[in-house]
């Protein structure tokens, strides 16, 4: 199995920007930790990011054919951007939402998802067990 595992804006600040609500990993530290999660589980990854949305829908369309999955920490484009809904809907592939904090008891504009109905699971609040979670979630629902 290989994944494709985006993260939006601002995730490349991990450590620095409010570690009191995003912890003080790094997001260095947080790629290590998903890539050797996943080496352990025998799935392969790539994980790329971007602070921009069309680079992040280029990426998504770009996913069938080399990859069996996505998840997506889209960061503030969770709460605003449709056309990373419609690029996961457009592609054939399941997709993970995920959030290192609980975006259902954050600001009232956090509550709300676009991509939530685009993905066959939502993990969230966990800080970096949202990923492994979703790692395993997939690597489960690509066995069906």
């Amino acid at each position: 199995m290989k994944i494709l595992i985006l993260n939006g804006p601002n995730l490349n600040l991990l450590g620095i920007r409010e570690p009191e609500i995003y912890g003080k990993m790094t997001y260095a530290e947080l790629c290590r930790m998903i890539t050797a999660y996943c080496d352990g589980k025998n799935i392969r990854c790539n994980i790329l990011q971007s602070n921009h949305e069309g680079e992040l829908v280029d990426m998504i369309q770009a996913a069938p054919g080399s990859y069996d999955a996505i998840i997506i920490n889209a960061a503030a484009y969770t709460h605003t951007s449709i056309a990373i809904a419609d690029a996961l809907r457009a592609v054939d592939l399941p997709a993970a939402e995920v959030h290192l904090t609980d975006i259902d008891k954050r600001e009232e504009y956090r509550r709300v998802s676009y991509l939530r109905d685009a993905c066959v699971g939502c993990f969230y609040g966990k800080g970096v067990a949202s990923y492994t979670e979703a790692i395993d979630f997939l690597f489960k629902y690509h066995s069906k």
